[in-house]
Formats: structure tokens, sequence, C-alpha cells
């Protein structure tokens, strides 16, 4: 008998994946829309790629395209049309979505805010990898922005997100043996910078700290929904690809 085919597209890429970046974001996004897509494309080329092995290609486009992931730029959460998906589109392939809006009220850029969705959807699309780390019974996110999130540098002279290496998350390198993130921000694994934070499972609960209280507070005052660390859920033993598409449309 024929096993029962997914909903859910799978995530897995034996081939590089096209990510179709669209903006349907009124407020304007301070920087030109070709201007950024061709720097998030340099940024993944000559930066993110050669540390992560995760090629990727962008394109513009009005909207979703058939087979491939997605970028879009929205005003907020509540933008009309995309209530429902979270971090996947409609076929159930990952999306990332940048709320304009609420990045700049912040005082943030909207290049460092896609930058860092565009490198944690490459290196974990499904929003479900965790890794051990320095305490005990800790499951740690597996986010490569978060802990240096406000952290950039430029690309076209477009702000472009700091991001930890695979080192990072290897507790038995000794602090300043190795560059344990892009800017060499980072001294020693699980190290948080000033304006960064770090997500872990312990106690059946997920829990965050952050490198200052600034950061705290600005955290706590964010409009987090459909950002993709709002889409984890309790670490299971065994997860099939389809339990975790329908946990993410949940």
């Amino acid at each position: 008998m024929a096993a029962k085919k997914s909903k859910v597209a799978s995530y897995r890429h034996p081939h590089v994946p096209t990510i179709a970046c669209f903006n349907r974001a009124k407020t304007p996004l301070g920087v030109d829309f070709d201007h950024l897509i061709a720097a998030l494309q340099k940024y993944v080329d000559e930066h993110f790629a050669p540390i992560w092995g995760t090629p990727a290609r962008l394109v513009k486009s009005t909207g979703f395209l058939k087979g491939k992931w997605a970028l879009g730029f929205l005003d907020d959460a509540d933008e009309a049309g995309t209530e429902g998906f979270h971090d996947v589109t409609p076929e159930g392939l990952p999306f990332a979505k940048i709320f304009v809006r609420s990045t700049l009220k912040l005082g943030d850029k909207v290049s460092v805010t896609a930058s860092h969705e565009i490198a944690e959807m490459l290196v974990d699309p499904a929003a479900n990898l965790y890794s051990s780390g320095p305490r005990k019974n800790h499951l740690y996110d597996y986010e490569v922005s978060d802990p240096v999130e406000e952290l950039w540098f430029p690309v076209n002279g477009i702000p472009m997100v700091d991001f930890v290496y695979p080192e990072y998350f290897e507790v038995f390198h000794k602090p300043g043996s190795m560059r344990f993130d892009h800017m060499g921000a980072l001294k020693r694994p699980f190290e948080i910078a000033k304006n960064g934070y770090q997500s872990f499972w312990v106690n059946g609960k997920e829990k965050t700290v952050w490198g200052c209280l600034k950061k705290k507070r600005k955290f706590l005052t964010e409009d987090r929904r459909g950002h993709r660390s709002t889409e984890r859920r309790k670490p299971a033993r065994k997860a099939s690809a389809s339990h975790w598409g329908a946990l993410l449309r949940t």
C-alpha cells in the first residue's frame, strides 16, 4: 500500500532553493527594493552560504511562486491575506515575513530584519532544530542571528545582520580559540551579544535570556506574531515532516 502523501512540502532541497521576494507593505522600506534584493543575494553568496553551506537564489516577484520559498514584506502581522500562514507558503514551503511598520517603529533597519529571517530560514527551514548547550537538560533554539541580532555590517552599502558560525553551538571549544560569529564579536560558544538573546527549552517550558535589560524591554514590546521564534513548539523525540508542518500552520 502506498504511503499517504504529506500535505506539507518537504523542506529538503537537493538543489538550490529559489526564494520569491515580494513587497506588499505600504510603509516605505527605507531602501530601494531592487537594491535590497541584490544586497541580500550578495550576503547569501559571499558571506552566509560559504559558512553554512546553504545557497539560495532570490528573485523579485509580486507574490508566492509555485514550488518556491518566500520572503514577504508586510506592514504588520495582521496584513490581509496572510492570516493562517505561519512561516509556510500556501504549498507548505518556508516563508519568512518582515513586518515593516513595527521594524521601523522600534528604530531597526528593514534590511537587517530581512537578512536575519533569511539566515534562519536557510539553516532551519522548519524552525524545529535544537542544540544541547552549556547547561544540563537545556535545549537551545538553533537560531543563527538571535545571539547577535542588532549587530550588522554593510553589503553594497546596505546593513546586513551578523550571524553565528556552527562552532557557536559546540560547547567544547575554548574561549578565543576560533571565530564564533561573522563579525568576530563573540569569544566563546553560546555567548550573547549586548543586544542579542537566546531562547531554550527546560522543564517543558521555553525561556529566553537577553544580553542586557534594555534588549529585554525592547524584545517584550515587539510584535512577534508570525516571527520564526514564535512558531516553535515543545521538542518531540519523533516528529515527521507532516507533523511539524501541521504545528507551523496552527
